[in-house]
């Protein structure tokens, strides 16, 4: 049977850290918990996906809210709007090869913030075009709003 040794990662994540990058910045590869640091690098990435992923579908969703409930627009909505927009130019703007990801998801996170903005609006679904109305460069414009 393997004995499973419970190391600083388990006991102390941030001290791990601190421990992991004064190894790294003293050149003491073999001290190194590679196992655990090829996890959170990975893990790093899979972070970044899932939030460009998350904040595009709520951009989207606040985008038709938008353009299909005029009559209810408020403050709130816009803010909602630019915080979206800001997030996702930094992660880019941070990390640019993500470009290709968001391209990739972008019809699919449509249709998420579609279904979301009929659950929030009470509006049929055939109110929201199937296919985006909005270019990937407009979504990301900061003076951009449907009208």
């Amino acid at each position: 049977m393997e004995q499973q040794t419970t190391t600083l990662y388990d006991t102390d994540f941030n001290l791990w850290i601190e421990q992991t990058v004064h190894q790294l910045k003293q050149g003491d590869l073999q001290s190194l918990d590679v196992e655990n640091l090829i996890e959170e690098i990975e893990s790093m990435g899979r972070s970044d996906k899932r939030e460009v992923y998350s904040r595009l579908k709520v951009l989207f969703l606040h985008l038709l809210k938008w353009k299909y409930q005029t009559q209810k627009r408020t403050g709130s909505w816009k803010n909602t709007i630019d915080e979206q927009r800001d997030q996702l130019n930094l992660i880019l703007a941070d990390s640019p090869s993500l470009n290709p990801y968001l391209q990739a998801i972008f019809a699919d996170c449509y249709l998420k913030g579609r279904k979301g903005a009929v659950n929030e609006t009470n509006l049929p679904l055939s109110n929201f075009p199937v296919d985006c109305p909005f270019s990937l460069a407009e979504i990301l414009d900061a003076e951009f709003l449907p009208d």
